[in-house]
C-alpha cells in the first residue's frame, strides 16, 4: 500500500482561540481571523493545537471550535487537527471515537510528562496508527513534552506505517532535522515547527511551516515561505531579515500570548489567555507594538 500523500505544504497557520474579555470562546472574532488569514494567501490549518490553547478548552468548546473553524473555512484549504494523550489507551480510544469531520489529517505530539524511551514513543505511535481513521502528522516538541523524537524513531515509524505521512518538527535540532530529510521514505513529509527556522530547512526538502507568528502576519510570512519554496532565496532572506526581532518576541514570554498581543495591537482579537498562561508583560507588548510598526515602515 503506498502512502497517503501529504497535503500540507506552504503555509500552514497554528490558529489561535480568540476570548472575549469574559473569558468566554470569541467565534465572531475567530470567523474574522480566519478570512483575515485565508485572504492573506495561507496554504493549510491545524486547528486545536499548542497554540490554540488546547490544553485549556473543555472537550466541549474543542469540538464546537473545530466545527465553528471547519464551517468557516469551507474547504478553501486542508485542515490538520490536533489530537494528543499520554496515555496511549486513551488516544487509541480517542481515535476510535474520532468525532472531528472535516478534517485531513491528525497532528499528535509525542507522550508529554510521562518521558517514555524511544521504543516507548514507536509503540505509542504504533498503536495509534493501526486504528486512526485519518492520516497521522507526528509532531515533536521537546520543549512542551520532554522528550526528543530523534531521527531513527521518525524514519522507523515513517518506513512502517503508510497513514504516517508526515512530521511537525519543532525540535530546533537542525542537524537532526537535516537527518530526516536525507534518509526519510520519498513519500515522507518534514514540516518546520520553528517560524524561525524554516527559510534555513526548506533548501533540504522540508515541505513549509505550521506557524504561529503566521496568525498575525500571513501574506509576509507566507511571502517569504513561498519565495523559499520556490528557490527565490534572495526575497525571503530579505522579508527574514525583517522577522527576526519579531520571532523572538512572539516567544520571550511563552506562546500564544506573544502572538495574542500583536494581533490585539492589529484590532484581530483582544489579549485575553486562559490560565495558566498570561497576557506578556507591558513592556514586552510595548516592544511588540515597537516592532510591528518597524516591520511595516511607519
Amino acid at each position: 500500500m503506498s502512502k497517503t500523500k501529504n497535503p500540507f505544504t506552504g503555509l500552514g497557520i497554528a490558529l489561535v482561540t480568540p476570548f472575549d474579555a469574559e473569558g468566554n470562546i470569541d467565534y465572531a472574532a475567530l470567523a474574522d481571523i480566519i478570512e483575515f488569514q485565508i485572504a492573506g494567501g495561507i496554504d493549510f490549518y491545524c486547528i486545536l493545537g499548542t497554540t490554540a490553547e488546547t490544553p485549556t478548552l473543555t472537550k466541549k468548546e474543542r469540538k464546537e471550535v473545530f466545527d465553528f473553524a471547519v464551517k468557516q473555512i469551507a474547504g478553501r484549504v486542508p485542515v490538520l487537527v490536533g489530537l494528543s494523550n499520554n496515555c496511549t489507551a486513551a488516544l487509541v480510544e480517542d481515535l476510535k471515537n474520532f468525532e472531528y469531520q472535516g478534517a485531513d489529517a491528525i497532528l499528535s505530539a509525542v507522550p508529554f510528562y510521562n518521558k517514555p524511551t524511544q521504543e516507548g514513543i514507536y509503540q505509542h505511535f504504533k498503536a495509534a496508527a493501526q486504528v486512526s481513521p485519518l492520516p497521522l502528522v507526528l509532531y515533536n516538541v521537546p520543549g512542551r513534552t520532554g522528550r526528543n523524537l530523534e531521527a531513527d524513531t521518525t524514519i522507523r515509524l515513517a518506513n512502517d506505517f503508510d497513514n504516517i505521512i508526515a512530521i511537525k518538527e519543532a525540535s530546533g535540532k537542525i542537524d537532526q532535522i537535516r537527518d530526516i530529510l536525507k534518509r526519510k521514505p520519498a513519500d515522507f513529509a518534514v514540516i518546520s515547527g520553528d517560524d524561525c527556522l524554516t527559510i534555513d530547512i526548506i533548501p533540504d526538502g522540508c515541505v513549509g511551516i505550521i506557524s504561529v507568528i503566521g496568525n498575525a502576519l500571513p501574506k509576509m510570512y507566507g511571502d517569504l515561505v513561498h519565495y523559499a519554496m520556490q528557490g527565490q532565496m534572495e526575497q525571503a532572506q530579505a522579508i527574514q531579515a525583517k522577522l527576526l526581532k519579531m520571532y523572538d518576541l512572539m516567544f520571550v514570554e511563552g506562546s500564544p500570548c506573544g502572538v495574542k498581543a500583536l494581533m490585539e495591537q492589529m484590532h484581530l482579537l483582544r489579549n485575553t489567555m486562559r490560565l495558566p498562561i498570561v497576557p506578556v508583560t507591558d513592556k514586552t507588548y510595548k516592544e511588540i507594538a515597537v516592532e510591528y510598526k518597524k516591520i511595516m515602515g511607519v
